[in-house]
């Protein structure tokens, strides 16, 4: 064999080798590349969620502050009226005076709570003469004071089962309660289109069964 030929053979031979062995580190790295594939796969699918979350939070942020520049404003419009005063508060409360009533802030909103005991019998719907009174009052003020304000009239029961009563549920005659003020005060010459009514049924019940029996016009200040 020459010395041509004897290269050549060697060459070969030097081939395979380096081929066998390029063979064996291929799959061993290419092991390592897949769980190093799946990982960096994975992180990328942690990140898009990231950033997902990123642009939600971002959006409902934007949000938020268009919301808070609009209450703002509708606040100095308002303050601008007359209807609140600097502190947010509605003007013309501390010299307001309804027999009956009982009146507390809630934030901007002006609460004017009566008793249930004071304005139904127990289990009725139908407003005592009594209770006239006390709400040709808050009607009076609702028109006089509080011209340009939305009231949302909510009705509340105590905690006790209806058992005796024609209503299904708390929630039914509570809202009849609030309806039933609300139709009184439209007859007395309220705006129908100022006010709505809402069922609170036993939810948010006070220190007695008693006091938990109310209705409370609401008058919004914003």
């Amino acid at each position: 064999m020459d010395r041509s030929s004897i290269k050549r053979v060697f060459g070969c031979l030097l081939a395979a080798a380096i081929a066998v062995s390029a063979v064996g580190c291929t799959n061993v790295k290419r092991t390592d590349y897949d769980i190093l594939l799946d990982e960096n796969n994975e992180l990328r699918g942690q990140l898009a969620a990231i950033e997902g979350e990123r642009a939600m939070w971002f959006d409902t942020k934007g949000k938020l502050e268009q919301e808070n520049a609009d209450l703002a404003s509708a606040l100095e419009s308002m303050k601008a009226q007359g209807t609140v005063n600097d502190d947010g508060g509605l003007n013309g409360v501390s010299s307001l005076s309804v027999p009956g009533a009982k009146l507390s802030m809630r934030g901007s909103d002006l609460i004017v709570e009566v008793a249930g005991d004071v304005l139904f019998d127990s289990g009725q719907t139908k407003i005592k003469s009594s209770a006239k009174r006390t709400l040709d009052r808050i009607a009076e003020v609702l028109q006089s004071e509080f011209a340009g304000n939305a009231v949302r009239i909510e009705g509340y029961t105590d905690t006790d089962p209806i058992r005796k009563s024609k209503w299904s549920t708390n929630e039914h005659l509570s809202f009849e309660r609030a309806f039933a003020v609300e139709k009184y005060l439209i007859s007395r010459g309220v705006n129908t289109r100022r006010m709505y009514s809402a069922a609170f049924g036993p939810d948010k019940p006070r220190g007695s069964k008693k006091e938990s029996r109310r209705v409370e016009i609401v008058i919004l200040g914003n």
